[in-house]
């Protein structure tokens, strides 16, 4: 008699549970995970809000690409179609997952492909969703977006006017840059540091291979060169040319 009412117990704990685990909803996996991110991202383009309305959760909080911070009426409001001429996809590859419990983080990157009345664009990003299961339902909490910074296409170089390029110039006392001509190439070095190739951008703009940021090269009222503005993200830090 004990061993039958254990058993019986044990049926009704295990229905019991499955039907608690039901009522939770579905553990996900990650290739789920991707297929929703992915339908997201398809709708762009359309400027279809379905899925942004119904993966994001009602208090979610999202971080983009051009540094907004937005809620889920702001993010699903500057959903739109692309204007005339303008095409596109979207496709996430190299995904990620943590899976745990009621919480699923995803983290990936994004293929996007631009075509603008005929010529085409592309950007890679990186995000990262936190999804949250509630009442049985997984919705996206928080995310956040990150564009990868992409060289821009090298101009053609003047070796004539490169010339005025070379020097010595100065940020502080001691604190020197030095720029020289080598094999047809622009460098710039600073003390005990080797050199970096700078790369023409236009005019007097270089930028270096795989650094977000430019070397400009302003002229005097005479047309010389008498400094280096290293700008990065907008803002200048200035090397004056040592004569």
């Amino acid at each position: 008699m004990i061993r039958a009412a254990l058993m019986i117990f044990g049926v009704v704990a295990s229905v019991g549970l499955g039907s608690c685990s039901r009522g939770r909803g579905e553990r996900i996996t990650e290739g789920e995970l991707v297929r929703r991110t992915q339908e997201i991202f398809d709708a762009a383009a359309t400027g279809d809000r379905t899925p942004w309305e119904k993966y994001f959760a009602p208090d979610s909080m999202y971080f983009d690409e051009k540094g907004r911070s937005m809620n889920k009426q702001a993010l699903v409001d500057d959903q739109s179609p692309l204007p005339p001429g303008y095409s596109g996809s979207i496709m996430l590859v190299r995904p990620q997952s943590r899976i745990l419990g009621d919480t699923a983080i995803l983290s990936y990157d994004l293929d996007e492909t631009e075509t603008v009345f005929g010529q085409n664009l592309k950007a890679r990003y990186h995000g990262t969703d936190t999804w949250v299961r509630r009442n049985g339902q997984w919705q996206i909490v928080a995310g956040q977006m990150l564009r990868y910074y992409e060289d821009p296409a090298p101009g053609r170089s003047d070796l004539k006017r490169d010339a005025d390029y070379v020097g010595t110039y100065e940020l502080a006392p001691g604190t020197t840059l030095a720029t020289s001509i080598e094999g047809g190439n622009l460098f710039s070095q600073r003390a005990g540091k080797a050199k970096a190739l700078l790369i023409p951008e236009a005019g007097d703009i270089f930028f270096r291979k795989g650094v977000e940021g430019r070397f400009v090269f302003p002229r005097d009222d005479r047309g010389k060169v008498d400094a280096i503005i290293d700008r990065r993200n907008n803002e200048d830090i200035v090397w004056k040319k040592i004569p």
